[in-house]
């Protein structure tokens, strides 16, 4: 028997971008406001509606969980990369960076976690800039003790590219599709 997959909801978003009038292509005179959002949890872009005469700024966190929102009405639902307005894409570099540092220890434990996705292929493999001499170095490091934050693992591994960086350019791949693992979104 196979198990139900879980649905994944996040609890937060950031707002990437605020169109009070709805898309500018959309037709009809009952446009709706909409906000596109990244959820900082689970990394998703979603197409949030806003409550009535609510205005949402990019950048400002949101939450849209189960319980009583302020300023969210529902969740339209999840939008691919490609849907993104301008203002959106322009802001979603910034916004994973801003979740990296708000979290900073859960994207540490990946290094300090990361496992063999097969006998030739390591999670860590993953990361853009970090091939097997890294890979190896940073098993050794965590060997003698795991990493406390970037900069601890920056230290201890040496020339090795910026860590938050590196997540950052694979995060943004993995929303765009361009991956065949998914490592920090779903």
């Amino acid at each position: 028997m196979i198990p139900l997959q879980k649905t994944v909801r996040e609890e937060n978003a950031i707002i990437l971008d605020f169109l009070p009038h709805g898309y500018p292509y959309e037709q009809g005179a009952m446009k709706m406001a909409i906000a596109q959002a990244l959820g900082t949890s689970h990394l998703t872009l979603l197409e949030l509606i806003p409550k009535k005469d609510i205005h949402l700024q990019p950048h400002k966190e949101v939450y849209i969980g189960e319980g009583k929102r302020d300023e969210i009405h529902h969740i339209k639902g999840r939008i691919p990369a490609d849907k993104l307005t301008a203002t959106a894409r322009n802001s979603l570099h910034h916004v994973i960076e801003q979740v990296i540092t708000a979290q900073e220890k859960r994207f540490v434990d990946f290094f300090n976690q990361a496992q063999p996705l097969s006998m030739r292929m390591h999670q860590l493999e993953l990361l853009p800039g970090l091939g097997k001499k890294h890979m190896w170095e940073i098993i050794e490091a965590r060997k003698e003790r795991l990493f406390e934050s970037f900069e601890d693992l920056k230290s201890r591994v040496k020339l090795l590219p910026d860590p938050k960086q590196a997540i950052i350019k694979r995060i943004l791949s993995e929303l765009e599709g361009k991956e065949k693992y998914k490592v920090f979104t779903s």
